[in-house]
């Protein structure tokens, strides 16, 4: 583990508000964004034709291009400076998103996506270490709690914006292009209450930090596999249940709903208990809420269900990013959450193919009993671990 350093002793209150206040900002729009685009996309692939097994392995590049890049993401940081950084990564994730609009080839849709994860890579590598390094010790979980939910707000956000745009013109991707550039005002506030990442030292590299926080990072994994997953997903098992294609989407909005109402309460439950044992309280429900979705039916109940589940699954991500807040800072909390979210792009990779296959050989109800399969994976180890601790 990292010496003891106060990530807080540079900055005044003020600056220190301030600092989480604009990433937090910047990020919200950012995931707004975001869940516009990746069903967007998923309903556009489908229309042309494309196997739910390709719309999986398609989404899954931004995971393939975090996994590339995210090592490198706190280097790059520390000699540009971490507003540069950001203000780059918001411009590359617009022209990328406007590609998709233009470029009518399948096969250049995948190194499009590339463009698009190297984007999030970089704004979730640096906003959530911005957070997490100004966050105090004894509130981390709650200040989490605020990330997660303003995300959320975001994430939600984005299928209405669908819903009201609709998916036949140039304008959803306009739109979403317009929202990484906005999220760039908020950075223009920031001041001296950008943190600094200063060089790593030898050895603590990536995996070094996979090693020492082994349940915190397939928490990001699983939480990776399960959310991307979902997010291109649900849509279509609603579609398969017998929801008109906006109203599937909303299913999304839905999921973030639940995230909204349940990540303060626990991130505060995570303040004052063993966060390892709350990971694997919270993969248990996980799991037995996919098993649960079937049962749900088409109307009301879905939602419902869709939203509880899915806040207890967005959980993982709040109490591990405030696990590794606890216990890392400085450049080693920068390059633990790379670590984190590498093993989020990983789940990338793996749960958007898993869930595609899944909808191929049983639709629609292939894709929650391959979410339940990743949870199960999650809760088997996540438990062998806390025995053994």
């Amino acid at each position: 583990m990292s010496a003891v350093i106060d990530p807080l002793a540079a900055f005044s209150a003020r600056d220190r508000k301030v600092g989480i206040g604009v990433a937090i900002a910047c990020i919200a729009l950012v995931g707004v964004g975001l869940s516009l685009s990746i069903p967007l996309l998923a309903f556009a692939l489908e229309s042309r034709g494309a196997s739910g097994t390709l719309i999986g392995f398609n989404t899954a590049m931004g995971g393939i291009a975090t996994v590339v890049t995210a090592p490198f993401i706190p280097r790059v940081a520390s000699r540009f400076g971490v507003r540069a950084t950001l203000f780059a990564a918001l411009a590359l994730g617009a022209a990328s998103i406007l590609g998709f609009a233009f470029v009518a080839p399948l096969w250049a849709w995948f190194p499009l996506r590339f463009a698009f994860g190297v984007a999030l890579a970089i704004l979730f590598v640096l906003s959530e270490f911005w957070i997490n390094a100004l966050a105090p010790p004894a509130s981390r979980g709650l200040v989490m709690g605020v990330y997660a939910t303003a995300l959320s707000v975001g994430l939600g956000a984005g299928p209405l914006i669908l819903a009201g745009v609709g998916m036949d013109s140039l304008a959803p991707y306009f739109a979403c292009a317009a929202l990484f550039l906005v999220a760039g005002a908020p950075l223009l506030f920031a001041g001296v209450a950008a943190p600094p990442i200063e060089r790593a030292a030898p050895g603590r590299g990536i995996l070094f930090f996979l090693a020492v926080a082994p349940v915190a990072t397939l928490s990001g994994f699983t939480f990776g596999a399960v959310e991307t997953g979902a997010f291109a997903f649900l849509p279509l098992y609603g579609v398969g249940v017998g929801l008109a294609p906006l109203s599937a989407a909303l299913l999304v909005t839905a999921m973030e709903v639940g995230n909204v109402a349940l990540q303060i309460p626990l991130g505060l439950v995570s303040d004052r208990m063993d966060r390892r044992l709350l990971l694997l309280i919270i993969g248990v429900v996980g799991l037995l809420g996919a098993i649960a979705l079937p049962f749900a039916g088409s109307g009301w109940g879905l939602y419902v269900a869709v939203a509880a589940w899915g806040g207890v699954v967005c959980g993982l991500y709040t109490v591990a990013l405030a696990h590794l807040g606890a216990r890392f800072s400085g450049v080693d909390l920068a390059t633990a959450n790379a670590a984190f979210v590498v093993m989020y792009s990983l789940g990338l990779i793996a749960g958007p193919p898993a869930l595609g296959v899944g909808l191929d050989l049983w639709p629609p109800y292939g894709v929650p009993v391959a979410i339940a399969l990743l949870m199960a994976l999650f809760v088997a180890v996540a438990a062998a671990r806390l025995r053994s601790a």
